[in-house]
């Protein structure tokens, strides 16, 4: 499965469910997965898990050390597992890191984030206008859920030329895009460095954690861009576990020129036939063989 059948399953879940009181209760989304929920003490770092009874009853344990943001986010996750019926494979690695991590995780990932902020209630309340910080913040206080996450479902749900990259450690982890920039296959590889001249190469610099925006040039960014376009970067750096996210966007009139071909390719563009001056091209010094 890739990311749009995994999104397209959890619309799917949800479609029957009345949702009027998810922002603050998710018991609707536990009795369609066929589960009880319970909240215990459980290791430092063990955000839960889901075990299945003889009678097919599911068992989701959430650890109440954590805060209502990470119960209500892993809650979500551990349906995402029932519904989609893959093993889940936490090892050690944490739940906010892409590094190492299983696909299986990341796709539950994607899963939890349609019904953490189900989208047709997202788009009804989200601020008209570009995004900001203030923006972000709202949001994520709305559904109860990280900043991290509000930004990638923003970036996801934008109708502007709108990302949200990842980084761990200096390195590239993730890109959630909106339509338009899937549509032209706008394009950041993962495990390449954070960008010299972003601001999260200036943030990581500093060795503090902050948040800042500013505009950047389009192409620090995007692979294979043209020069000359400027974007909005709201950057967030966490210094003790040394992440980053960056929140890029700019407005539609602001994108590239540029064809891609059914394969994702970028088309060249044909200038045609030079103008014809007088002077007959051969013979060259080059030799053909």
């Amino acid at each position: 499965m890739d990311e749009i059948d995994i999104r397209q399953r959890a619309r799917a879940f949800l479609a029957p469910l009345d949702l009027r009181a998810i922002k603050t209760d998710l018991a609707v989304y536990v009795l369609a997965a066929n589960a009880i929920l319970r909240k215990e003490e459980l290791g430092v770092g063990e955000a839960g898990m889901t075990i299945t009874r003889p009678d097919g009853k599911h068992v989701i344990t959430v650890n109440s050390l954590e805060g209502k943001q990470r119960q209500r986010y892993t809650i979500c996750h551990e349906i995402a597992h029932i519904v989609l019926g893959l093993p889940s494979r936490h090892d050690e690695v944490p739940l906010w890191s892409y590094a190492k991590r299983d696909p299986h995780e990341i796709a539950c990932d994607a899963f939890a984030s349609e019904l953490l902020m189900p989208y047709k209630l997202w788009l009804e309340i989200v601020p008209e206008g570009l995004p900001s910080r203030e923006v972000i913040e709202h949001m994520a206080a709305e559904f109860e859920c990280s900043f991290h996450a509000a930004a990638s479902r923003y970036a996801t749900l934008a109708s502007i030329p709108c990302a949200l990259i990842t980084m761990e450690k200096g390195v590239v982890r993730h890109m959630a895009r909106s339509t338009v920039l899937r549509r032209i296959k706008a394009w950041v590889a993962p495990r390449s460095p954070i960008p010299d001249g972003s601001i999260a190469h200036r943030l990581r610099n500093d060795g503090e954690s902050q948040i800042r925006s500013d505009t950047v040039a389009q192409d620090i960014w995007f692979q294979d861009w043209e020069t000359g376009l400027e974007l909005t970067e709201l950057c967030r750096h966490h210094h003790s576990s040394d992440t980053t996210i960056s929140l890029l966007w700019f407005e539609e009139e602001d994108l590239p020129t540029r064809e891609v071909d059914r394969f994702g390719r970028v088309v060249e563009e044909d200038d045609g036939l030079e103008e014809l001056d007088g002077e007959l091209p051969w013979p060259g010094k080059r030799i053909r063989r």
